[in-house]
């Protein structure tokens, strides 16, 4: 049967891109660039190839996020065109370099860029604020590293307050919603230090971190930044612009806290080094004058009894901080997203259960 609807070649044009925008909002293809060029400083045109097949791409320049040269093995995110020249290519949106050898590579160029307009330069560095009472975290509350960060900040002093915003760390999404996080924290400046948090992973996992934009965002970010992200082995370029890089989240939570039994210990160091130089004294003065000696031994028995009552008082401070203290009264800890529907961990000084919330309301104020 012969078609009825006759299209002009501009609507026929719009009708097949709409098709295939419905089709395919958002594409994921893997390939290997080809002919990679910039025209005008602005647009970036590549052809994206496997063994078989090629694809022509485009895309704006400040989306290019990652340096490409021809012959690296990239991921693209992008929406399928029929240009008005008839021609077939793909608008791509993101791009990521893929695998060992092209992120090394990639990795490499930024490295050399960044570098020479002095984004890691050592005077660029400010140290951690001492004390820390306010803390803000970036990182998938579901991963393994966070929890791990979570667990040694309680152990070593607990007391702090911490503000976390939840991101995707790995994707393409993750560089973009981490860059939100930071803004959040900077904006409101509730928060003295923030964290960015990741466990380990392979390469592709870990190659969010090499996102330009999202370097050039810790680099500029008004509050000091640590990076916790990987293993110890594992290097980004987040970490060359972090103000301070922990080797993994676990380390990071050491860096940003005191570690109770260490702080306990020298306090007692130090109550015994005064009372050796207390008896030193005593003994000087006894031979020097043996009249004075009831006096001194007074003023002493005060001076400690004083500095004890301190260590006591710290003491007790300490252990009111230690959290399974608190649980041990009946308290409960909760842990999760609190939304309905979601699953909660509720820690107790015996159990952890998992609950589901069905019902959230206002707790009134008395």
């Amino acid at each position: 049967m012969e078609p009825t609807q006759v299209y002009s070649v501009s609507d026929f044009q719009a009708v097949c891109n709409q098709i295939m925008e419905t089709a395919f909002s958002g594409v994921v293809i893997e390939g290997e660039v080809a002919s990679f060029k910039i025209n005008q400083g602005k647009f970036v045109f590549f052809d994206l190839k496997d063994e078989q097949s090629s694809v022509g791409c485009f895309m704006m320049k400040f989306a290019l996020r990652f340096p490409l040269e021809d012959g690296m093995k990239v991921r693209v995110r992008a929406v399928p065109k029929l240009t008005n020249w008839g021609k077939f290519s793909l608008t791509v949106q993101a791009i990521m370099p893929v695998g060992e050898g092209s992120l090394k590579k990639s990795f490499e160029l930024l490295k050399k860029k960044l570098t020479s307009e002095g984004l890691f330069a050592p005077e660029r560095k400010r140290p951690l604020p001492i004390p820390l009472t306010k803390i803000g975290v970036i990182s998938s509350t579901q991963a393994a590293g966070y929890a791990d960060f979570c667990k040694i900040l309680n152990e070593r002093w607990g007391g702090l307050e911490v503000q976390v915003a939840h991101t995707q760390v790995q994707g393409m999404v993750a560089a973009d919603q981490i860059i939100r996080a930071l803004k959040y924290f900077n904006e409101r400046s509730e928060v003295e230090v923030i964290a960015v948090i990741r466990g380990g992973g392979s390469a592709d996992d870990l190659a969010v971190f090499n996102d330009e934009a999202l370097v050039r965002a810790i680099a500029a970010s008004k509050i000091p930044v640590i990076t916790g992200i990987g293993h110890e082995v594992d290097e980004s370029l987040c970490d060359l612009a972090a103000d301070v890089v922990a080797s993994t989240p676990s380390n990071a939570a050491q860096m940003l806290t005191r570690d109770r039994k260490e702080v306990i210990a020298n306090c007692q160091a130090d109550v015994k080094r005064i009372n050796n130089l207390l008896n030193t004294k005593i003994d000087e003065l006894v031979a020097q004058n043996r009249g004075e000696i009831e006096r001194i031994e007074q003023q002493i028995v005060v001076k400690i009894t004083s500095m004890e009552q301190e260590v006591q008082a710290q003491i007790k401070i300490l252990a009111q901080l230690n959290p399974e203290n608190v649980l041990a009264r009946g308290y409960a800890l909760v842990t999760g997203n609190i939304d309905i529907g979601n699953v909660v961990k509720i820690t107790t000084s015996k159990t952890e259960i998992d609950a589901k919330i069905e019902k959230i309301s206002e707790r009134s104020q008395k």
